[in-house]
């Protein structure tokens, strides 16, 4: 079997197979945490989900990315079977080694025939791989797939319980390029990019313009994407991360588990992002769910971009400003964000889009000097005092701690005299005059600290 060789990205391991022979599984293993959503229902992947992934073998680490694909022949319950056979078959035209899964339990079925004969004319080595051989000793079941004709093996594991990986893993490592110290192409990623909203709000059509390629399968049929994917893509040299998302439901209509999962993806999703792009869709009325997600992304200090989405449908019908005073009455406490007015699927504003996240991004990563920010307090201080006390609130020290979010301690006389009322109206005041106009800023109060612990601060 041929060695791959290293190219500037990394080596693509697709796996794939029929529905629920365990493919989500196999990925979740390689990368050691629950990557792909694990359901006992066929069909659940539906979009190619490529992880990057650094697998230890005899041969020394292995850097690759894998990719775990929809099942070949699925039949999908909202009638999608074309679009993941899609996504299967881009998967294989870019693969490096493909594994081919089979279910030792049901035995080689039609489709894992139907598999094996779109495999057989490929030029992409092919392992095969026989999946859930755990408790019991079923070598006789295992060699009755090398009926198939296809790929180097079988080998037998137990994705499940991980019986079997080490030596998978150990092949891989034999056909795969040593890893070099740094992942190939750099680790460092220039941002996280989450984009959430409701079902069929046009978050996959967005995250195929920024891919430049079909990457996540776009229907008219809501709730297409269940799992969150991590796309990677670059511009300029480059590399950015986009995450797109399951759309979201109001809890009460939560139809399975694999929505369930979607939805809590989606909020994960918000707290692993640098920015969150909030897909609105501009022909529909806002909901409760872009509501609740625009707070669930402040609260969490999040710089945000409203999205408005599908714009070519509806300018002739309202101006940019009527629409941001619309947001205005719906989403109040969001003026700070700024709103893009963009068509996904024709493309217009969606690179403007990508430019105002990694302004927002930049906007987060500032620090400003102590002296500075002091002098700020002050004028807020002497502007508006925090209320009705019988003595003011004094800030007797204050520093930036973090960045992404900028992160302020403000040493106070005592902080129960601030309410959240005063708490807001200094964070609006420190983002009008620090560079801070359009990201969340957060204010940890700490009583007043000691003359050593000031010192240790200035130094």
């Amino acid at each position: 079997m041929t060695v791959l060789t290293m190219d500037t990205r990394l080596p693509r391991i697709a796996i794939v197979g029929r529905p629920n022979v365990g493919k989500s599984t196999l990925l979740n293993r390689f990368c050691g945490s629950r990557i792909s959503i694990v359901e006992p229902t066929a069909g659940v992947t539906r979009d190619r989900i490529a992880v990057p992934a650094r697998l230890a073998t005899e041969h020394g680490d292995r850097w690759v990315e894998v990719i775990d694909t929809g099942g070949i022949g699925v039949v999908d319950r909202d009638d999608l079977g074309p679009h993941v056979e899609e996504q299967v078959r881009a998967a294989l035209l870019t693969a490096d080694l493909v594994l081919f899964m089979v279910d030792v339990r049901d035995g080689v079925t039609p489709l894992d025939q139907e598999v094996a004969r779109r495999l057989r004319g490929s030029k992409v080595p092919v392992l095969l791989v026989v999946n859930k051989t755990e408790g019991r000793s079923l070598a006789w079941d295992v060699d009755s797939f090398m009926r198939l004709g296809v790929g180097d093996g079988p080998y037998a594991i137990s994705a499940q319980n991980g019986d079997g990986v080490g030596e998978l893993r150990d092949v891989i490592g034999a056909l795969v390029p040593e890893a070099p110290e740094e992942r190939p192409g750099g680790d460092e990623l220039v941002m996280k990019l989450g984009v959430v909203g409701r079902r069929n709000a046009g978050k996959s059509t967005l995250i195929n313009r920024l891919a430049r390629e079909e990457r996540m399968i776009v229907s008219e049929i809501p709730g297409t994407t269940r799992d969150a994917v991590d796309v990677v893509f670059e511009r300029g040299g480059k590399r950015f991360v986009a995450i797109d998302t399951a759309g979201v439901r109001k809890k009460s209509k939560l139809a399975d588990a694999i929505e369930f999962y979607g939805d809590a993806r989606a909020h994960k999703t918000i707290r692993r992002a640098d920015v969150v792009f909030l897909m609105l869709d501009v022909t529909q009325r806002l909901s409760a769910i872009e509501k609740g997600l625009a707070r669930y992304a402040i609260d969490h200090h999040k710089p945000l971009i409203l999205g408005a989405n599908k714009w070519d449908q509806a300018e002739s019908k309202m101006t940019p400003e009527a629409f941001e005073e619309y947001l205005e009455h719906e989403i109040p406490g969001l003026m700070h964000a700024p709103v893009c007015f963009l068509s996904a699927k024709t493309g217009f504003n969606v690179e403007r889009t990508l430019e105002v996240a990694q302004e927002l991004y930049d906007q987060g990563g500032q620090r400003v000097t102590t002296g500075e920010l002091n002098r700020v307090l002050t004028r807020a201080l002497e502007a508006r005092s925090p209320g009705s006390s019988s003595y003011r609130v004094r800030v007797r020290y204050a520093t930036q701690a973090e960045v992404h979010p900028p992160t302020f301690v403000l040493f106070v006389n005592d902080k129960r005299l601030i309410g959240k009322d005063y708490l807001r109206y200094l964070t609006n005041r420190l983002r009008e005059e620090l560079p801070f106009p359009e990201v969340p800023v957060r204010i940890v109060l700490r009583d007043s600290a000691s003359d050593a612990q000031k010192e240790d601060f200035q130094r």
